[in-house]
């Protein structure tokens, strides 16, 4: 597998850090990626005391010259982007007839209009070496809108249309386009401070392990062309579908 760079876009504090952590491990530059760089210190502190090589960006994934600018940084000064995951988070909550225009836009644009800006950008560095990876971050969203979820199901399902969508376009060009379904609560201080109960089941192996997702991302890096895996789906045992 040739070195490179691994562009989490959302590189946040659980699943997006680890799984920038794992690339880093894995022998791959981690590049992270959120809207804040300062937040990013760290995670990339982190990744280098454990001997990786990180780098920290600030972007808004929805603002298409940040976008391009981005790729165009990484590709001309740190090497060759193998793996592209988005990452980027959009899960709020409201009813139906309270949602408004503004939110509902904003949502939208940062699951699935920032997924498309991202993806399209590596897509083009990828087709030149007919090789990379594409990872896309779904939820349970994806798949079914539940009450009060229309504007992130909404989004999400284009998200995912996106990722099928481009595996077929860029697959027989040798880029692997996943797209993964994380349908449970995942350790993180949002869920131990507002969810107690579901926090509680993380003993008994109730919600997801930023690293064990992590893990899973780097599986489908490495899978053969021959066995790709399209779409993925995790989720803690006990969680129902």
């Amino acid at each position: 597998m040739a070195a490179g760079v691994a562009l989490v876009v959302g590189a946040g504090d659980a699943t997006g850090g680890a799984i920038a952590r794992r690339f880093a491990r894995g022998g791959l530059t981690a590049c992270a990626v959120r809207r804040d760089a300062t937040k990013l210190q760290p995670l990339l502190d982190e990744i280098r005391a454990a001997g990786g090589v990180a780098h920290g960006f600030g972007c808004d994934a929805r603002q298409e010259d940040q976008v391009v600018a981005l790729v165009e940084q990484v590709e001309s000064t740190l090497g060759p982007i193998e793996v592209l995951v988005f990452n980027v988070g959009a899960n709020v909550r409201t009813p139906v007839v309270e949602e408004t225009a503004r939110r509902y836009f904003k949502i939208w644009e940062m699951a699935a209009f920032g997924g498309f800006l991202c993806g399209r950008e590596v897509a083009k560095r990828m087709l030149t070496r007919q090789r990379g990876t594409i990872v896309f971050t779904g939820a349970t969203a994806s798949t079914r809108g539940a009450a009060g979820f229309a504007a992130f199901a909404g989004a999400k399902m284009a998200l995912r249309a996106l990722a099928q969508s481009m595996a077929r376009e860029l697959g027989p060009q040798g880029i692997h386009v996943a797209h993964t379904l994380i349908d449970g609560a995942i350790d993180t201080e949002f869920i131990r401070s507002q969810f107690p109960a579901r926090y509680a089941l993380k003993d008994q192996g109730g919600i997801l392990n930023p690293d064990h997702i992590a893990e899973n991302y780097w599986h489908l890096h490495t899978q053969p062309r021959d066995a790709w895996t399209h779409e993925l789906d995790l989720r803690p045992w006990m969680e129902p579908f």
